[in-house]
């Protein structure tokens, strides 16, 4: 079994979480996610903790309860605290704009990129950095790498869409003779 699932998971206070067939909610003061979860893995609820254990012993249900186990981790963690990516855009003349429920950006081409904002995110930008806030862990991520992916950083000068926490190995350009 998957230590994850092994460990098993506590419920904060102000959080309930609701498992009804192969569906779980979580409600807490952040908001409420839902998914729907492995029919192979049963989820048991006893006061505050959750414990996870296979319907039957093959291998797909052993390797589908730590996939479970984390995903609902993860949304225990969502509904209670928000999920942050930061962005940060280098480059001379690129620049980034939120306009109502679009990101407008800059990045040098011959035209204006812009991009929806997923519904359930928060987007704030502050100079040249851009705060990606929600519940869900993998919109959030999803969302912040599809912003990177309009302009990767590139090694010789270190334009473009970079994570904060995210090292550009830099380099060398041509020598002069």
């Amino acid at each position: 079994m998957s230590r994850i699932a092994k460990k098993g998971i506590v419920i904060p206070d102000g959080t309930t979480v609701v498992v009804s067939g192969n569906s779980v909610t979580a409600k807490g003061p952040q908001g409420e996610l839902g998914r729907e979860m492995s029919h192979l893995v049963n989820i048991n609820i006893e006061g505050n903790a959750i414990s996870f254990s296979t319907k039957n012993n093959t291998l797909e249900a052993r390797s589908s309860i730590g996939t479970t186990a984390a995903h609902l981790k993860n949304m225990i963690k969502g509904v209670n605290e928000k999920y942050v990516k930061k962005l940060i855009l280098d480059g001379i003349g690129y620049k980034m704009e939120v306009q109502g429920e679009n990101i407008k950006f800059a990045l040098g081409f011959s035209h204006p990129v812009i991009m929806a904002i997923p519904k359930g995110i928060t987007v704030t930008i502050e100079k040249n950095v851009m705060s990606i806030v929600g519940a869900n862990k993998e919109d959030v991520g999803s969302f912040a790498a599809k912003v990177r992916s309009q302009k990767e950083p590139e090694p010789y000068k270190g334009k473009g869409f970079r994570y904060d926490t995210e090292v550009i190995k830099r380099k060398q350009g041509k020598k002069s003779v």
